[in-house]
């Protein structure tokens, strides 16, 4: 099975201290974030846990525990936008962040890394140019280091119009000028620039549009082929295999105006104050009424030797 980190929060960032103490105890819990009551718990062991999946704009609180997470495959998403902190107020500078992707590469290899440039938007201070040269900067500086780069442009979910008021739909021309920049860039260096959620409307363009998180994806990083159940994918417009997402909303101490998953600053700091590193939850511990169901969790490795 796989395990999913950042769909909700940046574990990495904020709680890797907690992250290796569930790795070390082999337990974790996670609340339903529509049914608080409800608990799954899951077990963090190489014989169940194919691949962990890791989604971070800064991994390298984690990296003190790369040896203790060596036995699981590991797939890095790693964040690097070209905002400042106007957009991203607590977010490493770009420079760092791209050393710690090109530190993950060298650790992992460049199939298991892919970068995210995303969510784009348009202002006035961030043009259609201004995303153009930022690009290509960043492209060079982690050329060789991954083969993957993925797109996406802003979602205005009712959190991103509350925290990000000022954030508006990116236009199609603006798209479209867009797109075949990045995939011409994306190229010159040695990368496939995916979408993630733009349904195929990019492909045209030089896009990749067969989704990021992929269990191609993963095969490739892991070096062997999965036999994962059906399943049906999050939103129509997306391909991928998001795996089991163990993280909390509310609780990414980035701040990112654009986030999706942080309601607001106020809610944030408060329930940070509630982790504890020592729980087997995220956030707090258990509650009076908790139902807690065990996960049904297997190994989805097919490591037979294929001929084509």
């Amino acid at each position: 099975m796989i395990i999913q980190t950042g769909m909700r929060t940046d574990i990495p960032a904020f709680y890797a201290s907690w992250f290796a103490n569930r790795v070390r105890e082999g337990t974790v819990c996670v609340r339903n974030p529509y049914d608080p009551s409800s608990v799954t718990r899951y077990r963090i062991r190489p014989d169940v846990v194919d691949l962990i999946l890791f989604c971070t704009k800064n991994p390298s609180p984690m990296f003190p525990y790369m040896e203790l997470l060596k036995p699981y495959g590991q797939y890095w998403f790693v964040t690097i936008t070209p905002y400042g902190r106007d957009i991203e107020p607590r977010v490493p500078p770009k420079e760092k962040a791209a050393e710690y992707l090109r530190r993950l590469s060298s650790v992992l290899g460049p199939d298991s890394v892919a970068w995210r440039y995303d969510p784009v938007f348009i202002t006035e201070r961030y043009s259609v140019e201004y995303h153009m040269e930022a690009f290509e900067r960043l492209a060079a500086a982690l050329s060789g280091y991954t083969g993957t780069c993925v797109i996406s442009f802003l979602d205005l979910y009712r959190k991103v119009e509350n925290n990000f008021p000022e954030g508006r739909a990116v236009r199609l021309d603006q798209k479209r000028r867009l797109a075949l920049s990045f995939a011409e860039t994306g190229r010159r260096y040695g990368m496939t620039v995916k979408a993630c959620g733009e349904g195929n409307g990019l492909e045209k363009y030089g896009i990749d549009c067969s989704g990021c998180m992929t269990v191609e994806t993963y095969e490739k990083a892991l070096g062997f082929d999965l036999n994962v159940p059906k399943w049906k994918p999050a939103r129509k417009e997306c391909s991928c295999f998001m795996g089991n997402d163990i993280g909390a909303y509310d609780s990414c101490g980035h701040l990112c105006r654009y986030c999706y998953a942080n309601t607001s600053a106020a809610a944030v700091e408060k329930n940070r104050k509630l982790h504890d590193p020592l729980s087997p939850f995220l956030l707090g511990g258990s509650r009076p009424g908790d139902r807690i169901h065990e996960a049904e969790q297997r190994s989805w490795a097919d490591r037979q030797l294929k001929l084509f």
